[in-house]
């Protein structure tokens, strides 16, 4: 077998958890004011972009409301619009700063349908490349980024400015 060495992980496994109570992960990242180390990529009225820290692929993002929501349901047509707005104007940035062949855009509700943090939706918006899989992720359980995730969230954020 194989070894794959991945030595940036061990910051993430010894740091202390940064749950703080019953807030949810996106709740305490809305609320920070440090969006660079966060690696919030931009804000809107009612959600903001993040660069998921274990993504599928690089530039790999997440919308998320501010609000706590489980449920489409529970966002109101203000918030929702604003959310797609915020969809739309991340997949144009990914589009023109990193040059993918498509995306995958979704959201996964509830634990059965994948959901991780079940309290808190969030869409995903994946940039894809042909090619880009392999037997890494499928069984290997591992990806394998070719960019520093400063370096995609500095390159997403800067075409997002223009």
């Amino acid at each position: 077998m194989d070894v794959l060495h991945a030595p940036w992980r061990i910051e993430y496994i010894l740091s202390p958890s940064k749950n703080t109570g019953n807030a949810s992960l996106f709740t305490q990242l809305a609320q920070s004011q440090d969006d660079a180390e966060n690696y919030v990529i931009t804000r809107s009225k009612h959600g903001f972009v993040v660069l998921n820290t274990y993504p599928y692929s690089g530039g790999h993002c997440l919308v998320v409301p501010y609000k706590q929501a489980g449920d489409l349901s529970d966002l109101n047509d203000d918030e929702n619009m604003d959310l797609i707005r915020l969809i739309l104007k991340t997949k144009k940035a990914i589009e023109s700063s990193m040059n993918p062949d498509g995306f995958n855009i979704g959201l996964n509700l509830g634990s059965a349908a994948g959901a991780g943090i079940t309290e808190h939706l969030h869409w995903h918006i994946v940039p894809r490349w042909t090619g880009d899989t392999n037997f890494m992720p499928a069984i290997g359980q591992t990806s394998v980024l070719p960019e520093a995730l400063s370096e995609a969230a500095d390159k997403i954020r800067s075409a997002i400015e223009e």
